[in-house]
């Protein structure tokens, strides 16, 4: 049931959430967090089917802040969506302008999830300290997504410089199955003998500089370089130059990655890209501080050589 509410107050939506809990539109399920998602005009429904996929495995109450123009009148329209047409989870979707237009805690106080965690979620960028944003202050889990900005990279060392315990960006759960399979690498053929690692991908990526950082963090004394790759995947590979051959994890496009070891034939690895919604859906596993993300971003990014060398014939 989808049920608008055009230039009303968050009071009067949070009658009707319970006037439809009475019908019974609202379903029975145990919530276990509010998650609120703050985006702009034209950008709700990917971020809103996202959490709604995410809730299949994290009930929640999701409530979308969509901001508008903050010189128009004062004004707010409201949708609330239940049963079938909301999944696993209830969506209120809040449309806000001119006054309402920069979201704090007196907006949704109302319509929050009593005693249970805050998730705030900015799918279209990284906010300017976004600890101490009205929203953020109120939030257990604060996400991000540096990929989503015009300069990723800047908007990376902005999340660095006010990184604070409960903040994570979408560029690093995006890392998670390339750091499992370079992990495994590691484990099999050790780091005594390695010589340098070099990683392949968009060097304006958040992600590639992430991946790079955690690898120079984790091994201090192996030189990391980036190469800038052709294509449009934010991350294509990583080589590890050793003595003994190369070993060479590549997943130049489609969910299927090559690994290339020293004598041996090419393996293929399922390494499927990860949707939005599957990185939310990790997120939204922990609601602990992601204490690798903050050593990565605030140490790691700040050990590694940036500058890019060409990339070497396989």
């Amino acid at each position: 049931m989808i049920v608008d509410l055009p230039d009303t107050l968050t009071a009067k939506v949070a009658k009707t959430l319970v006037m439809l809990r009475k019908q019974g539109d609202v379903g029975g399920t145990a919530r276990v967090l509010t998650l609120v998602v703050v985006t702009r005009p034209g950008r709700e429904e990917r971020a809103i089917t996202a959490a709604q996929e995410a809730a299949r495995e994290h009930p929640c109450r999701v409530i979308a802040v969509v901001t508008g123009d903050p010189d128009a009148p004062t004004r707010m329209d409201a949708q609330v969506r239940v049963g079938g047409d909301a999944g696993a989870s209830e969506v209120i979707t809040l449309r806000v302008q001119g006054e309402l237009a920069q979201p704090n805690e007196s907006l949704i106080s109302a319509i929050m999830l009593p005693d249970d965690p805050v998730v705030t979620w900015w799918p279209d960028g990284v906010p300017e300290d976004v600890s101490t944003t009205p929203l953020g202050r109120i939030s257990q889990r604060r996400i991000t997504d540096a990929s989503a900005e015009e300069q990723p990279s800047e908007a990376l060392e902005r999340l660095a410089r006010g990184w604070r315990p409960g903040d994570s960006d979408l560029s690093w759960t995006r890392l998670t199955l390339w750091r499992t399979q370079i992990a495994s690498i590691t484990e099999q053929f050790g780091v005594h003998t390695l010589r340098d690692i070099t990683v392949q991908g968009s060097v304006g990526s958040p992600s590639t500089a992430l991946l790079a950082a955690w690898l120079q963090l984790a091994l201090p004394n192996v030189p990391v370089f980036m190469a800038e790759a052709a294509g449009d995947s934010p991350l294509v590979g990583v080589r590890f130059s050793r003595r003994g051959g190369d070993v060479e994890l590549s997943r130049p496009r489609g969910d299927l990655a090559e690994l290339y070891l020293p004598g041996q034939s090419v393996q293929r690895v399922s390494m499927p890209v990860r949707s939005l919604a599957a990185c939310l859906t990790e997120e939204l596993r922990r609601l602990d501080d992601d204490v690798v993300f903050g050593r990565v971003l605030t140490r790691g990014l700040a050990q590694y050589d940036r500058s890019s060398v060409a990339p070497s014939p396989r």
